[in-house]
């Protein structure tokens, strides 16, 4: 499937299922008009990014900076630093870009977007 049409349908279920937390989104582009990633707005005002490549690489990012300063992302960057986790090259960012640790979310990008929006809600509910 083409990376446009797998942000296509991560949008309609950001849209469909978690409208409650999800007030925008969009695709963002290259100036070459090559699909780059999916932007969500988030009710608190922080966004979600999420990326996909054709070669499989992948990023689920919550950038939570302008309200206390943390991101969460689940991803799988083969960053050497974190070789040691037990789901490399596969892990995820809690509260920092400086720590990491076991990343289970699915491979599957049409589950994941729905598994990390769950993650979201649930933070969003627990700051109340």
């Amino acid at each position: 499937m083409a990376i446009l049409q797998v942000y296509q349908r991560q949008l309609e279920v950001a849209m469909q299922k978690f409208g409650d937390i999800v007030s925008e989104g969009e695709i963002i582009y290259t100036e070459s008009k090559e699909p780059l990633k999916l932007r969500l707005n988030i009710v608190d005002g922080s966004i979600v990014d999420v990326f996909y490549s054709s070669g499989g690489k992948y990023s689920y990012h919550w950038d939570r900076r302008i309200i206390n300063g943390t991101i969460y992302r689940h991803d799988n960057a083969p960053h050497k630093r974190w070789r040691e986790i037990k789901t490399f090259p596969k892990h995820f960012h809690e509260e920092t870009e400086y720590a990491a640790k076991e990343s289970y979310i699915s491979a599957d990008p049409f589950f994941a977007i729905e598994e990390f929006l769950e993650f979201v809600k649930s933070m969003l509910i627990g700051s109340v």
